[in-house]
Order: structure tokens, then C-alpha cells, then sequence
């Protein structure tokens, strides 16, 4: 019964055009039996595999997606991106029949989670695997500061089986204690950096002193944020060494990356077709979770390859002519990383930048005065700002000095997305590029204007 009235809540959301169907048929199938994700769970062949953290929890779990079904494993996965538990519910009755049973063979949970819902995963749906990528501010008003977060991982990697395993980002010192403190078997992953590639933080930086004593943390690189090697200078904590390393890392601006992934069977060269530092750290986290699996680097490698963006991560698509790249960015170190990967483009820029303080953005948009927008000044040729909190980050843009009261570059704030988007497209030139950065319901709006203008699947189609 659950299942079947969650499977009718899907298809009359998609129907009526009030969303994709990827959280309200849990929220119906957990009101019928309040058990569902548990007992759906149990048929998993293989387990559970849950993915959390504050920034690319839905690349990594496309990565990760790949390269299972390379490996012969048929993932059952919230894809949509739907990371609370009615998220995870919905994903498991969707792949249900009828009758409620899922599908026979290697059967294999993957559910990307949030990070404040990660105790209610764990408790529901007993996974086998846990990943953890990386704890950053993001949407204050609602997690607190990252060691509210880091408290709340602690409790909830307590509840994991006695032989479950948790793969852990070594280059984010709390992820990393998190993980040693958790008294279950730890997979560590990190990036090769050479020493003194970029010793200072980022003011982005949330982690500035150890999280075991409270002393002087010190860096000798970072790759973004607060990730790199580091070493307390009062304890003996320090960067445990990763089993699962990304070496001879090399950034081809908007196109993808090279780089070679590294354990103790030898390397892999993998090409992907994601921009950014933290695709690659996306790419290193999935591989890693795969090897607990026995999934050799090699398949892993060609998997990734293959791997196109999830929608709004960095996604193409072209439109009048143009090519249109939705870039997510939710929180200072994302929206750093991705001016960074957009500043790789050496054309002027036109931009579409969008700010809003729904209830899954956050109410509270500060954050945006601890990025980096400085970096865009002198690059910028147009933006045109959209969504609820427009003029805030239009003022943004003006204390960083990438706009001025008149004069170039070309800029305007414009609350309809529909017409945000036709005049940013309009002054952008023919054959050229425009970015779309976005906050999360910023990008679920323009991306259903772009399906609804023919230029994009829906999103839970892909």
C-alpha cells in the first residue's frame, strides 16, 4: 500500500507540473508505514552505500553510480538529489514493484545524504558503507557551525554496524578526527599537493585551529578551504596518511582535469569531463568508497571518465547559440571554487547570478560577504542578478569592486528568472559562454525554465 500511493504522488506531481515526485512520494510512503525505508532496505543485495557532506555529495554519487554499474552492480539511488529521508524513501519505492519487491541481483543502495539527516539515515537504513567528503559553512541558521555538524556524524557513525566502514576525506582535519574517533575501520582518501602550493587559507577556511587540543594548526599546502596536509603544532594530531591518492593533478580550465589516482596496486590515469579541483576530490572519494568493494582503480578509472555533470554542476547546454553552464554554489568555499573554475575561461565574462533564502537555501545569506568576489574584478563584461535576495548580492559585487554605478561592466538586477535569464542570454555573443551561478532554489527554477524552453531534460530524468 505504501509503495503504490507513493508511486501515484510521483506521478501526479510530475502530471500537475508541482515538481519531480523525488520527496513528497516518501513523505506518503512513510505516512502509510512508517517503516518503509527500513524493510525496502533489507532486500538490498549488497547493502547500503549513504554519501554526506557539505559540498559534492551528488557528483560524488554520480562518480560513484558509474562506476558500480561498470563493476556489474545495479545502484538504487535517490539521483535527484533529494537528501533527506523522505528523499531515500522515495528512491527505494520508486525502484519497487507493485508488489513492493525490488529488483533481483547485485543490488546496491546509494543514497547521497545531508549532512544534518545523516543520524536519521544511519539509524533507518543501517548502511554498510558511509563516505564522508567534507564539513563547510553552509546555511548557518539552520546546521550551526561545522563542529555542530561534526557532533552530530559522531553519533551517528556510532550507530553503524560493528563491520561497517566509513571512507574519510584525510585532507579535512574534522572529517579526518571525526572518522579516527568513531572506532570503526576507516578508508582514508586525499590529494597529492605539492608542498607550499598554497600554504595560507582561504578566508573561507573553517577549520584554523586543531580540532583534538584547540592549538595551532599549521598547513603546508591547501588545494581549497581548509583542505590540505596540515599538523598540529601543540598535539600530535596530524593529516593521516590516504590510502587512495589523486596525484599529478592538472586543471584544464572549464573542460574537465587529468590526474592519476594511486593506492598500493599501482596508478591509474583518469580524464575527467567535470572542471575544478573538487571534482577531483569528487573522482579520489568515489574510487576510494569503490576499493572497499574490491572494485579495481583501473575499472574505477574508466567509469570516471565517462561521468557527465549532474544537473547544475557545472552542466552544459546550448541555447540561441550560446553555450549555457549551470554552476551551483551554496555556500563561500563552493562559490569560490567556482569563480575559480570560471575565471579559467579567458573570454570576458557574462553572468547570471542568482541569490535566494528559500527554506532549502537558508534564511541567512552573510555568507556571501566570505567569498571571494573580489577575484571576479576587471573579468566580468556583464551579470544581471536574479532571485530573492538579488540586490544583496548585486551590493556584494559592488563592495568587491566588479561593478560600479555605471560604465562597464553591464549589470542590472532583475527579479523574474524568465526575464533575468532572457536578457543576461541576450548580452551574451554569439557562440559564447553564459554562467549561471545559482543557490540551491535559484537553480531549481531556472533549470525548470530551461526545460520549460526546450533546452534541458527535467532533472529527474537524469
Amino acid at each position: 500500500m505504501a509503495v503504490n500511493a507513493a508511486k501515484v504522488t510521483a506521478a501526479a506531481s510530475r502530471a500537475l507540473r508541482r515538481g519531480g515526485g523525488t520527496a513528497l512520494p516518501g513523505v506518503i510512503a512513510e505516512r502509510v508505514h512508517p517503516r518503509i525505508a527500513r524493510d525496502l532496505s533489507l532486500q538490498l543485495a549488497c547493502g547500503s552505500i549513504a554519501v554526506s557532506g557539505t559540498n559534492g555529495k551528488t557528483t560524488t554519487s554520480r562518480f560513484l553510480a558509474e562506476i558500480l554499474r561498470e563493476a556489474g552492480y545495479l545502484p538504487v539511488r535517490n539521483q535527484a538529489g533529494s537528501n533527506l529521508m523522505r528523499g531515500v524513501s522515495t528512491s527505494l519505492v520508486e525502484r519497487a514493484n507493485l508488489f513492493g519487491n525490488l529488483p533481483r541481483g547485485k543490488t546496491i543502495g546509494l543514497f547521497e545524504v545531508d549532512e544534518a539527516a545523516l543520524p536519521g539515515v544511519v539509524g533507518a537504513i543501517g548502511p554498510r558503507r558511509v563516505l564522508l567528503l567534507d564539513l563547510f559553512r553552509d546555511q548557518l541558521d539552520r546546521y550551526g557551525e561545522v563542529v555542530t555538524l561534526a557532533r552530530l556524524w559522531s553519533g551517528a557513525l556510532s550507530g553503524l554496524p560493528e563491520d561497517g566502514t566509513i571512507v574519510a576525506n584525510a585532507d579535512d582535519p574534522l572529517v579526518a578526527l571525526t572518522a579516527l574517533e568513531s572506532g570503526r575501520e576507516v578508508m582514508f582518501f586525499g590529494l597529492d599537493l605539492a608542498p607550499g602550493s598554497a600554504p595560507a587559507l582561504e578566508h573561507a577556511g573553517d577549520v584554523k585551529a586543531c580540532p583534538h587540543c584547540s592549538g595551532p594548526i599549521e598547513y603546508s599546502s591547501v588545494a581549497l578551504g581548509h583542505l590540505g596536509h596540515y599538523v598540529c603544532t601543540q598535539c600530535d594530531f596530524a593529516r593521516p596518511n590516504p590510502d587512495i591518492v589523486g596525484t599529478d593533478i592538472r586543471l584544464d580550465g572549464t573542460v574537465g582535469s587529468t590526474f592519476s589516482l594511486s593506492d598500493p596496486s599501482g596508478q591509474s590515469a583518469v580524464r575527467l569531463r567535470l572542471p575544478g579541483m573538487y571534482n577531483v576530490y569528487n573522482a579520489v572519494a568515489a574510487a576510494a568508497l569503490a576499493s572497499t568493494l574490491g572494485i579495481p582503480m583501473g575499472t574505477a578509472a574508466a567509469a570516471l571518465g565517462r561521468t557527465t555533470p549532474a544537473f547544475g554542476r557545472m552542466e552544459q547546454m546550448q541555447a540561441d547559440g550560446r553555450t549555457v553552464v549551470l554552476a551551483l554554489a551554496k555556500n563561500p568555499a563552493g562559490l569560490n571554487e567556482v569563480m575559480r573554475t570560471v575565471l579559467a575561461d579567458p573570454a570576458p565574462l557574462h553572468l547570471m547570478v542568482m541569490l535566494s533564502d528559500n527554506t532549502a537555501d537558508g534564511r541567512d545569506v552573510s555568507w556571501i560577504w566570505d567569498a571571494d568576489i573580489e577575484a571576479l574584478a576587471g573579468r566580468v563584461a556583464t551579470v544581471v542578478f536574479s532571485g530573492t535576495r538579488a540586490g544583496d548580492m548585486a551590493l556584494r559585487f559592488k563592495y568587491g569592486e566588479v561593478i560600479g554605478d555605471a560604465g562597464e561592466p553591464s549589470w542590472e538586477v532583475e527579479d523574474s528568472t524568465a526575464t533575468a535569464f532572457q536578457r543576461a542570454l541576450a548580452r551574451t555573443p554569439r557562440d559564447g559562454r553564459l554562467f549561471i551561478i545559482p543557490t540551491y532554489t535559484a537553480l531549481l527554477d531556472v533549470r525548470e525554465l530551461l526545460t520549460r524552453l526546450g533546452y534541458a531534460r527535467p532533472y529527474w530524468e537524469e
